[in-house]
C-alpha cells in the first residue's frame, strides 16, 4: 500500500465491499452489524478542531489494510471461478483450449481399429 488516501474514500470502499458480499446473500448491507460498526468507528475517530490524533491514523491504516484484503478475496474468488479446472478433459477439448485442431483420421480400408 503506497498511499492511504482520504478516510472517506476508505470508508466508501469498505462499504462497497460489504455491499458486494451482502448482495450475494440477498440482503441489505445496512442491516448488518459490520455496517453499524464501521460507521460508528469512523465517526468516533474523525479529526475535529484541527486536532491530529494518532488513533485516527491507526484506524485509517487498519481500515485500508482490511479493504485491500476484502477486495483481494473478492477478485480471487472471481478468478478462481473463471479459470478453475472442470475435471478431466478429452484430448480434443485440451487441444481446442490452446487453439489447435487434431488431424482427422482418414476413413477407408485399413484405417479401422
Amino acid at each position: 500500500m503506497a498511499a492511504l488516501g482520504s478516510p472517506a474514500r476508505t470508508l466508501r470502499g469498505l462499504l462497497r465491499e460489504l455491499r458486494y458480499m451482502n448482495e450475494a446473500m440477498g440482503r441489505s448491507y445496512r442491516d448488518t452489524a459490520a455496517y453499524r460498526y464501521l460507521v460508528k468507528a469512523f465517526r468516533a475517530h474523525r479529526v475535529t478542531s484541527e486536532k491530529l490524533c494518532r488513533a485516527q491514523h491507526e484506524l485509517h491504516f487498519q481500515a485500508a489494510t482490511y479493504l485491500c484484503l476484502l477486495r483481494s478475496i473478492r477478485e480471487h474468488v472471481a478468478l478462481h471461478q473463471e479459470f478453475h479446472g472442470k475435471g478431466e478433459r478429452s484430448v480434443e477439448e485440451s487441444a481446442g483450449l490452446v487453439g489447435l485442431k487434431l488431424p482427422q483420421q482418414p476413413g477407408g480400408k485399413g484405417w479401422e481399429p
